[in-house]
């Protein structure tokens, strides 16, 4: 049971204060066990927002993207909160990029709330606390949140399973229809993007990608949709109306059928985020259970000194926890 201390901070988030928002976020990426109490007394609100997926190779203008959409959006009337996920620093372990130097123009707007994560050493485009902070973004209100995800290519694919719709973004002259087949990406995205349609190569890109959806149209999590392939300039907030009109299309695929593939998508979120969080507590017990002995350190040694293999060693440590 949440104490009350829980109850008072949820309350404020879902009146929309930025602050006690802010300070859950920090919490919850600090993995500190009592922002889970207030998390719990939030997450009904999760899909009351439209949650996006923006993913695709590094120097493909995401970020550029995402604030030409947040622009958009804002001048539509609606609120939009952003997780833009960023690499690691190797010294303070916190996001490089980080808020401040991302979409200065949205600072001061009361319908933004943008907020970095750090890597911190996960793989698949998205961190372990990015569903948390998204979950606190819906209860706030949000009307779309929008994850916008590292870059690191072929693993970032982990973001399908946080968003309802994902972007994937390419650019022409950098054979990221090739990256596409080895990664999987196509089966990931629910509407392509070839962003700085103003260089040379586009329409050959664009009817590459094409025709590698035209061959992948069985996808199963794709039922009676056929991902688009939109040209942008997001630098120039051109293309934006016909992205959005896709990705509305997209949504309205969705919700027919009284919402029965918005539905399995969310069960599939569900089955994911169980595991993530089984699969983290392990991890942290597993840890603690390991050094509380001192047999790592001796172990460790070992290893080091060639007395012994590191399979031997955690096949001894899992079997004397277990």
């Amino acid at each position: 049971m949440a104490d009350v201390n829980s109850e008072q901070i949820a309350a404020s988030i879902l009146k929309g204060e930025i602050r006690a928002a802010a300070k859950l976020m920090r919490e919850i990426d600090d993995g500190l066990p009592r922002a889970l109490d207030t998390l719990k007394l939030l997450y009904a609100h999760v899909y009351k927002a439209q949650i996006w997926g923006i993913t695709g190779s590094p120097g493909v203008g995401k970020s550029t993207l995402t604030d030409a959409l947040v622009t958009k959006l804002r001048g539509e009337g609606k609120t939009v909160g952003v997780v833009a996920v960023d690499p690691t620093s190797p010294f303070s372990g916190g996001a490089i990029l980080g808020d401040r130097v991302r979409m200065q123009r949205h600072a001061t707007d009361e319908g933004v709330f943008i907020r970095s994560l750090a890597t911190r050493g996960h793989f698949g485009g998205i961190t372990a606390s990015t569903r948390g902070v998204v979950t606190v973004m819906a209860a706030m209100g949000k009307d779309v949140v929008i994850i916008e995800t590292v870059g690191v290519g072929q693993d970032e694919v982990d973001v399908v399973a946080a968003a309802d719709t994902t972007l994937v973004v390419t650019v022409p002259g950098m054979g990221d229809d090739v990256q596409a087949i080895k990664a999987g990406i196509l089966e990931v995205g629910d509407v392509f993007v070839v962003n700085k349609a103003d260089r040379d190569g586009v329409e050959a890109t664009a009817s590459q990608l094409e025709s590698m959806l035209a061959m992948d149209r069985d996808a199963p999590r794709r039922a009676g949709w056929m991902p688009p392939v939109v040209q942008t300039i997001a630098s120039q907030s051109r293309g934006l109306d016909q992205l959005l009109e896709a990705i509305e299309g997209h949504r309205a695929v969705l919700t027919s059928d009284d919402g029965k593939l918005l539905a399995e998508r969310r069960r599939e979120r569900a089955r994911m985020e169980v595991m993530d969080i089984l699969k983290a507590r392990t991890l942290r017990m597993l840890e603690e259970r390991v050094e509380q002995n001192g047999r790592l350190q001796e172990m460790a040694d070992a290893i080091a000194d060639g007395r012994m293999d590191p399979y031997t060693a955690s096949e001894n440590i899992m079997a004397g926890i277990f």
